[in-house]
């Protein structure tokens, strides 16, 4: 596996029409991504003393999360939009290798932050709902 930028770690949120087009959040210089997986513990008499996990079983989430500088975009606007209306929006998180992840999420947090004689920056943080496709 070749080693990849950071720069080139896109987060996209998509625009509402049908096929989806994404456009890159713009101004984001940090991005995380997460994927959780809780698991279904079957350990039972028989298991020899070992703990035994159901394959396939459990809850699967992928959590976003993302700091950068407000540039006033049309794709920080819509994001802003989510966050007060609390509604899921697709979003698409993009690679150097060209892998992709698309999935519908929640903005779950969007916090704005300024210094006097600074940019307005913010933070954001998603979390999946539904089916996280890996294209």
């Amino acid at each position: 596996m070749a080693i990849e930028k950071g720069s080139a770690f896109l987060l996209k949120v998509g625009d509402g029409a049908d096929p989806i087009v994404y456009t890159t959040i713009a101004g984001l210089r940090t991005t995380q991504m997460s994927i959780n997986a809780e698991t279904v513990v079957v350990t039972n008499k028989g298991s020899g003393g070992w703990r035994e996990l159901l394959s396939g079983a459990g809850v699967r989430s992928v959590s976003l999360s993302g700091a950068g500088v407000f540039s006033g975009t049309a794709a920080e606007a819509r994001i802003k939009a989510s966050a007060l209306a609390g509604t899921l929006d697709d979003y698409e998180v993009s690679f150097e290798s060209g892998e992709r992840l698309r999935g519908r999420f929640l903005l779950t947090r969007l916090d704005y932050a300024g210094d006097f004689n600074g940019e307005r920056s913010y933070t954001l943080a998603l979390e999946s709902s539904g089916l996280v496709d890996v294209a």
